[in-house]
């Protein structure tokens, strides 16, 4: 593996309180080895009023402890409400990078330099390179994409670098409905932000009871959480330098310590592993996508 691979903290997708965001994204400046944070709501326009006022405190703290911020948008704009949002988010940035999770973001950064999120569908080489020419440098690629699929990308590229999320609870689907509000019989716009019950979401149960997913507000993900560990190299192998860890309610400044003593040849992927383990004891991991399985399935 090359030194040159980069670690990225992805937005935080879950709604924590207030002070427990900022606090996390303090500790995280200070201690933690990334290069790049990614900040911004991306799930839900309705939790964007109690997060707003400490973002410019977090941004600056980032920088000042030598972070790349990049900002987020929404990942589904349904209505005036939520372009604003994004409108107001790309007219903010200034210098400060912008990551685009849906069309219309992209249609407003047309003409400059941007960053793609995961939930835009690049899945081909056609793709990619139409979002180089609208002015893509940085993408971070669906988490379904199978190995394959991820070689021919990073071969396909000339404009952007690539970027995978190798940790966390996968982004499956949004919706515009909020089954998190349905779960506890609420409506979505009497939703009493029960999602800031679950910090790291819903669990979603099979008729059988197995554990199959994670609700988060609008959003679904997996139940099982992504490591990657022992896929990173063969990733570096193929061109792909940059990996996104998206923030859990665990240690993660612990865990990005992992990842990077990983990439810096300290540790081998089995002791990556086992220390993942130890420091997750309930947490069940997955990598089937990246082998063109079930994304549930846990490949050694």
């Amino acid at each position: 593996m090359e030194m040159t691979s980069t670690l990225s903290l992805g937005p935080l997708l879950f709604n924590w309180p207030a002070d427990k965001a900022r606090d996390f994204y303090f500790r995280m400046a200070e201690e933690a080895p990334v290069d790049t944070v990614y900040l911004g709501e991306v799930v839900c326009a309705k939790r964007l009023p109690f997060n707003q006022h400490y973002v410019p405190e977090v941004l600056e703290r980032l920088q000042r402890a030598g972070k790349r911020v990049v900002l987020s948008t929404l990942a589904l704009v349904m209505d005036k409400r939520d372009m604003d949002s994004v409108r107001a988010v790309v007219e903010m940035a200034g210098d400060i990078g912008v990551e685009a999770n849906d069309l219309s973001a992209i249609a407003l950064l047309e003409g400059r330099r941007f960053a793609v999120g995961p939930y835009v569908n690049v899945y081909n080489e056609s793709t990619l390179r139409y979002f180089e020419e609208k002015g893509a440098r940085h993408i971070c690629l669906p988490v379904e994409l199978s190995a394959e699929s991820l070689r021919v990308l990073a071969a396909a590229r000339k404009e952007s670098t690539l970027e995978m999320q190798v940790f966390g609870r996968l982004p499956l689907a949004i919706a515009s409905r909020c089954y998190h509000a349905r779960a506890q019989g609420k409506h979505k716009d009497g939703c009493q932000y029960v999602c800031e019950e679950d910090a790291d979401g819903l669990t979603v149960r099979t008729l059988d009871r197995e554990q199959f997913l994670a609700v988060n507000g609008l959003q679904t993900l997996s139940y099982t959480y992504s490591h990657m560990l022992g896929e990173l190299e063969a990733l570096c192998a193929m061109g792909i330098h940059h990996f996104r860890l998206s923030p859990h309610d665990t240690d993660m400044v612990e865990v990005s310590r992992i990842y990077r003593a990983l990439l810096d040849k300290k540790i081998d992927s089995g002791e990556a592993i086992r220390k993942m383990a130890v420091l997750l004891p309930d947490a069940t991991f997955s990598n089937g996508f990246y082998y063109g399985n079930e994304g549930i399935r846990n490949i050694a």
